[in-house]
C-alpha cells in the first residue's frame, strides 16, 4: 500500500495526512487513494495487452460512484449483480453496452430493466431465469445477449462463504448439464447465446484452480462450437486475492497469461471481472481510540469503528492490518490486546490477540487494505451513522459519500395510522387531565389524585 505511507512520523494517503482528513469529517471514515485505483486498473490492462478483453470491475467490491466514475474514466466496463449497482454504474458513465448482469436471483423486473436500458450481457444461472428472460425479451420485442454461467466444479481454495464454483454452491449450472442447456437456450426466441461465464470464487492467491477451472470452461467452448453455438465471449470472471497478512498472490501477468491461453485455444475474446484486487488495497479505514481497557484476562482498545462499518473479520474472520496514524518509536513497547468496536457484541471486534503498541483515547488508528467489503457492506446496526468516504488525489480530498444525521436516519422510518391515532388520544388524555390540575380558582377545585 505504498499510497499509503509514513511521513515524518504521520500517515498520509497520497499527499494529504489522514490527520486533515479526520479533523475535517470525524471519525470514523474510509479514504481511498486515486492514484491506487488507477494504477491497479492499468496493472490489468497492461497484463492483458495483447489479448481480446474487457475489464469489468465487480461493483460489489466497492460501488462508491466515485470508485466507479474512476475506472469508467480509464475504459472500464461493469459486472453488476442487482438493478440498483446497474443503475450506478449507468449513473458513474458506464456505458450500457459494457455491463454484465450477473447473479443467481435477478428478478424479472430487474431484467426488464436491463433489457430496456441494452446492457452487454446477461450471465443466466439457471434455465428457469433462461426462460423468463426469453419471455420478457420477446414481450419487449428485444434480444437478450446471454452467456450461460458453468459450475465446473472446482475448488478455490478460498474461505468457504466466498468459493461459488463447486457443485454445492448455488451458482451456475453444472458444467455436466451445459451442452443440454445451451440446446435449450437455441430453441427460446429473444436468446442471443454468446459465451460461457464462469466465476470460482474471491480471494484466490493460487493459480491452480483457474488453471482448471478456464481449461474446463475452454474444452466446453470447443464442444458448444462443434455442436453448432456461436460461442464469441469467454467470461472469466474474477476473485483474484490480495494480500491481507502473509498471502502471496499470484502476479496479475501470470494470470492474465492463463486468460490469454483460453482466449487463444478457443478463439474468444475475453471479460475479465476483477472486484477486490481492484480496490482493496487502495482504502483505509480511519477511526479514534474511545478507551483502552484492561480487564483481568484481556486488554482492549476500543475505537469508534465497529462491525457495522468493517464486518469482514467477524463474517469471514479476516485479518486486516491496524496501524497508528501517528508512527511509534522502534523500539516501542507492543502487548496483546483486541481491538474492539461499540457494538452490544462479542462479535464486534476489528483485531484479536494482536500485538500493538501503547496508544490512548483520542489517537488515530487506520484499518488496512480496507476499499473492498468495507463500506459496501456496512449497516447502521445499533443506530450508528454510516461512516463517510473520502477519496484522495495528490494534495487534494473530497467526501465522496457524506456522514449521514441522526435525522436522516431516523427519518427513513415511518409511524403507522393506528399509532399515531394511538398517541393522538393519549396526548388529549394528558392535556386533560393537566387541564384539571391547573383549573384557577373560580369556586372549582381541581380533582385530588388526577396526575
Amino acid at each position: 500500500m505504498t499510497e499509503f505511507a509514513y511521513r515524518q512520523g504521520r500517515l498520509y494517503a497520497e499527499d494529504v495526512p489522514l490527520e486533515r482528513i479526520a479533523a475535517s469529517v470525524g471519525t470514523p471514515f474510509y479514504c481511498y487513494s486515486s492514484k491506487a485505483l488507477e494504477s491497479r486498473y492499468q496493472a490489468f490492462a497492461d497484463a492483458l495487452k495483447g489479448i481480446d478483453a474487457t475489464i469489468s470491475y465487480a461493483l460489489k467490491a466497492n460501488s462508491n460512484q466515485a470508485v466507479i466514475a474512476t475506472f469508467a474514466g480509464l475504459g472500464a466496463g461493469a459486472d453488476v449483480v442487482s438493478e440498483g449497482e446497474l443503475r450506478r454504474a449507468l449513473a458513474a458513465g458506464v456505458p450500457a453496452h459494457k455491463i454484465y448482469f450477473a447473479g443467481v436471483g435477478k428478478t424479472r423486473a430487474e431484467m426488464e430493466y436491463a433489457l430496456g436500458v441494452g446492457i452487454a450481457e446477461f450471465n443466466v444461472e439457471s434455465e428457469p431465469e433462461l426462460e423468463l428472460l426469453s419471455q420478457l425479451a420477446t414481450s419487449a420485442g428485444r434480444t437478450a445477449s446471454v452467456a450461460v454461467r458453468v459450475n465446473p466444479d472446482v475448488d478455490a481454495g478460498t474461505h468457504a462463504k466466498i468459493t461459488t464454483g463447486r457443485k454445492e454452491n448455488k451458482f451456475g449450472i453444472d458444467i455436466d448439464q451445459a451442452r443440454a442447456v445451451y440446446g435449450r437456450a437455441r430453441r427460446l426466441p429473444g436468446i442471443k447465446l454468446m459465451g460461457i461465464s464462469v466465476h470460482i470464487g474471491s480471494q484466490l492467491t493460487q493459480l491452480d484452480p483457474y488453471r482448471l477451472a478456464f481449461a474446463r470452461m475452454a474444452d466446453l467452448a470447443l464442444a458448444l462450437k462443434a455442436d453448432g453455438h456461436p460461442i464469441e465471449v469467454l467470461d472469466c470472471g474474477g476473485g483474484l486475492g490480495v494480500r491481507y497478512l502473509s498471502e502471496q498472490p499470484p502476479p496479475i501477468s501470470t494470470y492474465a497469461a492463463l486468460i490469454g491461453e483460453a482466449a487463444r485455444k478457443t478463439g474468444c475474446r475475453v471479460v475479465v471481472e476483477p472486484g477486490r484486487a481492484l480496490v482493496a488495497e487502495a482504502g483505509v479505514l480511519v477511526a479514534s481510540v474511545i478507551y483502552v481497557k484492561d480487564g483481568t484476562a484481556k486488554s482492549f482498545v476500543v475505537i469508534d469503528a465497529a462491525m457495522n462499518d468493517l464486518i469482514r473479520p467477524t463474517l469471514y474472520e479476516a485479518y486486516h492490518e491496524v496501524v497508528p496514524v501517528r508512527q511509534k518509536a522502534a523500539d516501542s513497547l507492543e502487548r496483546p490486546v483486541d481491538i474492539v468496536g461499540p457494538i452490544c457484541e462479542s462479535g464486534d471486534y476489528i483485531a484479536k490477540d494482536r500485538a500493538f503498541p501503547e496508544v490512548a483515547a483520542g489517537e488515530l488508528v487506520a484499518i488496512k487494505t480496507a476499499g473492498a467489503y468495507g463500506a459496501v457492506m456496512a449497516s447502521s446496526y445499533n443506530t450508528r451513522l454510516l461512516a463517510p468516504e473520502v477519496m484522495v488525489r495528490g494534495g487534494e480530498f473530497d467526501v465522496v459519500r457524506p456522514r449521514p444525521s441522526y435525522d436522516d436516519l431516523i427519518g427513513q422510518d415511518r409511524v403507522p395510522a393506528w399509532i399515531a391515532r394511538s398517541d393522538d388520544r393519549l396526548a388529549d388524555d394528558r392535556h386533560a387531565r393537566e387541564r384539571l390540575v391547573h383549573l384557577p380558582k373560580t369556586g372549582r377545585t381541581a380533582k385530588k389524585g388526577v396526575a
